[in-house]
């Protein structure tokens, strides 16, 4: 019996790839953007492996969060953030470097290293320290003039009840003194803030926050993937979905392209022309 003889791809001989083009996706907005950033979670990677996620990802990663505390101690920072300007990525601090700088009386040394070392954005949180309301806005408004600001909205604790109610007040206070994003608490786990300990969405609070600052403006953080696919269905493939793994960074875009049966079928086809 004979078939079809097996025919291997030859080397592309330095030839870009381009995306092929026969199929109807939803309009994806394009770097740099203020809707549809996907803004991923270093969790203390090496260079290597940076350069290795944004090789294939790179247009689809918009902001790059060295989480937590590890930009202070992470022996390759410079050559991550020389890394992820040469790919138009924005380097962002993570909000606990800023919370642990004004419990000890020294943020604007932590701003000035920020600044130094060449980090466009700065996480501006209270998610594990209470700061007052006054010294938020105090604290958005000054690293405003010097940075892209992400605000947190939301605390760490699980056993802390949230209000919708406060959520959107607070998401609009941090618009109103300065941040371009505000960002919705969800944590690495997926499991805090706006999402239950099972990873479902609180619905209520997510409308708070849309009705307070508008989609643009909010950035929802969202690891998981049930979670992603939920926001995408909801409200688009150009939501703003944070604290996304690197390595699901094209998985991500998938989704928001309704190429992956989560969303597949989610956006109405457009008749050909």
């Amino acid at each position: 019996m004979t078939g079809h003889p097996v025919r291997y791809r030859e080397a592309s001989r330095g030839q870009t790839s381009q995306v092929a083009g026969f199929l109807t996706l939803p309009e994806r907005t394009t770097k740099p953007r203020r809707r549809g950033i996907s803004h991923v979670l270093d969790n203390g990677m090496s260079v290597a492996e940076a350069e290795l996620r944004l090789s294939s990802a790179a247009a689809s990663i918009d902001v790059w969060k060295f989480g937590w505390g590890t930009a202070y101690i992470d022996p390759a920072l410079d050559a991550k953030l020389d890394l992820l300007a040469a790919h138009q990525v924005l380097a962002c601090t993570g909000g606990t470097l800023l919370e642990v700088s004004w419990q000890q009386g020294v943020l604007d040394r932590f701003m000035d290293w920020a600044e130094s070392v060449g980090f466009p954005c700065i996480e501006v949180s209270c998610g594990s320290v209470a700061i007052p309301r006054d010294d938020k806005n105090a604290m958005i408004s000054a690293a405003a003039s010097r940075f892209v600001v992400l605000s947190e909205i939301g605390v760490k604790n699980p056993d802390t009840p949230p209000s919708a109610r406060q959520w959107g007040a607070d998401a609009r206070a941090d618009l109103e003194a300065g941040a371009r994003w505000v960002v919705t608490e969800g944590r690495e786990s997926g499991t805090v803030g706006l999402y239950d300990p099972a990873g479902e969405v609180r619905t209520e609070i997510v409308d708070a926050v849309v009705s307070a600052v508008g989609l643009e403006n909010a950035l929802f953080e969202a690891p998981l993937r049930a979670q992603q696919a939920w926001l995408i269905r909801r409200y688009g493939a150009n939501v703003n979905l944070g604290n996304i793994a690197p390595a699901d960074a094209l998985a991500v875009e998938t989704l928001r392209l309704g190429l992956r049966s989560d969303t597949m079928g989610t956006f109405p086809l457009e008749e050909s022309s």
